[in-house]
């Protein structure tokens, strides 16, 4: 027993256990086989969604709709809203039948993939990844709000065509435009494999693929339709300054979802967007009153409006990559900017550019896209790595904007001809005068009793 006592003292038990440990796992590895840890989805993440999904569905209708109706004259108010209603829900629709197909699934550097046509594949249980590895969403909720995305972006250009397009050749340009700006765009940006997605272009929400998009076949469009009879002769002020506020703060309202929910998931990665959604905007807007207190004499509230959207729009690609100085900061430069391209630039160009998609969707959206790769830097307050070199970053941005801007043009332009062509893409003289309301919709926005 002494002899027991004597030999336990002299051992090290830290030691013995360390050994013990390091046998009883050695023993359980082999046999216990690796085990693929099963993808995970979150109650949360799908909720967000689902609101995000809405949230971009009432930025068009009625939050577009109705910033687009004030801004044009009465007799016209009711084709706007319809226009926006209609091609809406025309691409949301056609989002299901190929779109997602060809903009989102693997395929070459510029188009998708056939595999989804018509959603062949998709059911209750598929998923689509998030930026997170192992977290999931159901697909069904990832296809719903991208083609809000779709959607709205075909909406956004109809504001260039006010009040002298036919209805139903806007319909067949927005076909022709989505099947081949849109999708080949959202493909290269954002698909699987896609080329700019590849080159490392940042977009967070949409610059290239939404506003840029938009704002060039816009400014097509105008060129192409002509100006409206009497434009710059004839005094054509929106009808409904209060409407056209009330559009443009439910696009606010709807731009939380549009921005933070190209997030992904309700975790703190949808913040940063989501707070540089209102500062940026916040910052526009003063831009925009200040510069047109000083060119103008007077800040409008119509100003402020435009305003408050510009700012939307350049901080939409950067809205996940940029601290919050910097988004007011590329806020406060879009407000400046876009209200020289609204008054200025809109001169020297001469189109009749009804609604300044051009001017605040394009110019904003080329802005933005520029400015991330600025922004983006850490040593600017953003989230880019320790290697992030400003230079590289904003030449890949370019050759983002560039491709986009030749990509939309050419469509947009082949597109209203082929619309032309087959019915005609501008009302008669008579029916312009009359206003669309009345001979597109048999209608009339105000009626006296």
């Amino acid at each position: 027993m002494k002899f027991l006592t004597q030999t336990l003292s002299k051992l090290d038990f830290g030691k013995i256990i360390f050994l013990s440990t390091l046998c009883t796992t050695a023993v359980f590895a082999q046999d216990v086989p690796d085990v693929p840890v099963e993808p995970e989805m979150f109650k949360g993440d799908i909720a967000w969604m689902m609101t995000a999904t809405l949230l971009v569905t009432f930025m068009a209708v009625p939050g577009l709709a109705l910033f687009y109706g004030g801004l044009v004259r009465t007799k016209n108010m009711l084709s706007m809203l319809m226009q926006v209603t209609t091609v809406f829900s025309l691409i949301v629709v056609l989002w299901a039948i190929y779109g997602y197909s060809l903009a989102l699934t693997e395929g070459n550097p510029i188009f998708g993939g056939l595999s989804q046509l018509f959603l062949a594949g998709t059911s209750a249980d598929a998923t689509a990844g998030t930026f997170t590895d192992g977290i999931v969403l159901p697909e069904t909720i990832f296809i719903a709000f991208q083609s809000t995305f779709a959607g709205l972006t075909c909406a956004l250009i109809v504001g260039s065509m006010a009040e002298r397009a036919k209805f139903a050749g806007v319909l067949i340009f927005a076909i022709i435009w989505f099947t081949f700006s849109y999708l080949p765009i959202c493909h290269m940006v954002w698909g699987p494999g896609g080329y700019l997605l590849d080159k490392g272009a940042l977009d967070f929400a949409g610059g290239t693929v939404v506003h840029i998009n938009s704002g060039i076949a816009g400014l097509v469009a105008a060129y192409v339709l002509g100006k409206r009879i009497g434009y710059g002769k004839e005094a054509m002020p929106p009808h409904s300054l209060p409407m056209t506020l009330i559009g443009a703060a439910i696009l606010w309202i709807g731009w939380f979802g549009f921005n933070a929910g190209s997030n992904l998931e309700a975790n703190s990665g949808a913040t940063l967007p989501f707070a540089n959604t209102l500062f940026a905007t916040c910052a526009a807007i003063l831009a925009w009153t200040v510069g047109e207190s000083f060119t103008k004499g007077k800040p409008s509230m119509l100003g402020a409006a435009s305003g408050m959207i510009s700012g939307l729009v350049a901080i939409t690609p950067a809205c996940g990559s940029v601290g919050i100085m910097g988004a007011i900061i590329i806020g406060a430069i879009a407000g400046f900017v876009c209200l020289w391209a609204c008054t200025r630039l809109k001169s020297l160009l001469g189109a009749d550019e009804s609604l300044d998609v051009f001017g605040i969707h394009g110019v904003g959206g080329i802005l933005g896209a520029i400015l991330t790769g600025v922004f983006t830097a850490p040593s600017l307050g953003g989230t880019g790595g320790s290697d992030f070199n400003i230079g590289s970053q904003v030449f890949i941005q370019l050759e983002a904007v560039i491709i986009t801007v030749v990509i939309s043009a050419v469509v947009a332009f082949i597109a209203l001809k082929v619309a032309d062509l087959l019915i005609g893409i501008r009302v008669s003289e008579d029916d312009e005068r009359e206003g669309l309301d009345v001979t597109s919709h048999s209608e009339q926005a105000y009626t006296s009793h």
